[in-house]
């Protein structure tokens, strides 16, 4: 069937826009789990002999999202392609987390109009979080009509009944559910490599005023346990070398369920004892990071000792304003309990700078918090407000120029602490697994640390997808390097 161009399209045959005021809404509706997914036989070959060009902006969860779309057009039959000029489809699938990851993505879309003037046939579509705010999608309309189909965050296993109706209707086809919708398991999934995702649950119910993603994302709903269990089993049984445990907020895990006491660290406990090299988490809230989860990371093993703990602050009254729920102090007193447990442990975190009525002082107080903590890295952004969020009802007071030199400042502390930590490794024998050659030289390869640093190292190409063991001797501000040693009797992180 000829598609039709955009001029004849009729955006009211196919219309479901994300509502603001509907995903602020937090009821209590029975989040159901379903086991029964597949795609329509009628759809397994609609993309067989096309080819399908995804562009991911964002987060982890984003990326694993990516995974699923992925999973879902190989099984309709389309295979992966880098090149737009041989794409049948083009997907964006965005973040909605800061200003310039939207301007990001805008500007893809200005760059693809003369395709889509080229080819009418191309399916062009636009996924994620961004596709969840309702300025957004209105924005879309106006302004880039040429885009066949929009999607939310909790429809993506409609994906194959969208994109079919995407390329045989006239309309631009916009479904966006603006409430969450049920779990669906057994969605199919196109992972590579030694390192894999796993979703153990979805949406955040913190509120913090700066961020979008609790409407983006919607209410918190955990996995159940025996299907994250059994998903892990799995890729262990696949020879995967690491695995994430992904949500917007790990560590809340657990807390909808009604019928069973299981919190995260219960689950991290279980996932401990299943033959998986490395297990990792992100990203966590200082509020529910409690003893339980302590006391289990404690135990080591497959648990590496890297913690990704957001901070965002270190003054309490900016932390008020941000609704963090805990102050400077308890944030402090999480990590000396941590460390206390875990002396090796490595901690990174995420701060914004240039909060609405940020003084001088209370800067000053964020970096003599990440001075006292010691973070190995971090990442560090210049507030900007985002539509629909109770911050960007505040007045943006900080001037523009007083932002870059705080996080300028802010950069330069962080630097002087990875360096040091770095430092204390030289000399050291790291346990590496190997990533594949270094982006700046293919004669050298790279691999990271249990706590997450970058290594290089000369090594025969063999090692890609395993572990080494390398002696580090040199070491520079965020990267190490280092010789390949034989097995240690003894290891550091």
């Amino acid at each position: 069937m000829t598609k039709q161009t955009k001029s004849d399209k009729d955006y009211s045959i196919y219309f479901q826009p994300p509502s603001l005021k509907d995903a602020k809404k937090r009821g209590k509706e029975e989040v159901a789990v379903h086991y029964d997914f597949a795609i329509p036989q009628e759809l397994q070959q609609f993309g067989a002999g096309k080819k399908y060009l995804i562009r991911t902006y964002g987060c982890q969860m984003n990326e694993n999202d990516t995974e699923t779309i992925k999973g879902l057009l190989e099984q309709m039959g389309y295979t992966e392609t880098e090149e737009k000029t041989e794409a049948d489809v083009i997907l964006l699938n965005t973040c909605a987390i800061r200003e310039n990851a939207e301007d990001k993505v805008f500007g893809e879309l200005g760059h693809l109009k003369p395709l889509k003037t080229h080819n009418p046939n191309l399916v062009l579509g636009v996924c994620g979080c961004m596709s969840q705010e309702e300025a957004v999608v209105n924005r879309i309309m106006q302004k880039h009509a040429f885009v066949d189909l929009i999607f939310g965050t909790h429809n993506i296993h409609r994906l194959p009944q969208l994109l079919r109706d995407a390329a045989f209707g006239k309309e631009m086809v916009v479904e966006v559910w603006s409430k969450e919708g049920d779990i669906i398991e057994n969605l199919p999934r196109k992972r590579a490599g030694m390192k894999a995702w796993v979703n153990i649950m979805y949406g955040c119910d913190k509120f913090c005023t700066y961020c979008i993603v609790p409407y983006t994302r919607g209410k918190e709903r955990s996995r159940r346990p025996q299907d994250v269990l059994a998903e892990v089993r799995e890729l262990a049984r696949q020879g995967v070398q690491e695995v994430t445990l992904l949500g917007q907020n790990v560590n809340a895990y657990g807390k909808d369920f009604e019928d069973i006491d299981y919190t995260f660290g219960d689950l991290m406990d279980d996932i401990r004892k299943i033959d998986i090299p490395r297990v990792r988490f992100t990203t966590s809230h200082p509020r529910d990071f409690d003893d339980r989860l302590i006391e289990v990371l404690a135990k080591g093993g497959n648990l590496v000792e890297h913690i990704h703990l957001p901070v965002q602050s270190g003054s309490t009254e900016v932390l008020k304003l941000m609704s963090r729920k805990y102050s400077r102090e308890q944030y402090l007193e999480l990590v000396r309990k941590i460390k206390a447990a875990i002396p090796n442990a490595v901690l990174t975190t995420d701060i914004i700078v240039g909060f609405p009525n940020e003084t001088d002082e209370q800067f000053e107080e964020t970096l003599s918090l990440v001075r006292e903590v010691g973070y190995d890295n971090a990442f560090t952004f210049i507030y900007s407000p985002r539509d629909g969020t109770p911050a960007a009802a505040m007045e943006d007071n900080v001037p523009a120029e007083v932002k870059k030199q705080r996080l300028q400042r802010l950069n330069e502390a962080l630097m002087e602490s990875s360096l040091a930590a770095n430092l204390k490794l030289r000399g050291q024998v790291v346990e590496v697994l190997v990533e594949g050659e270094s982006k700046t030289n293919a004669n050298v390869l790279a691999g990271r640390t249990r706590t997450n640093k970058l290594v290089h190292f000369a090594g025969p190409k063999s090692l890609e997808g395993r572990m080494a063991y390398v002696r580090v001797t040199d070491a520079q501000t965020w990267t190490l390097k280092g010789e390949l040693v034989e097995e240690p009797l003894q290891l550091s992180v």
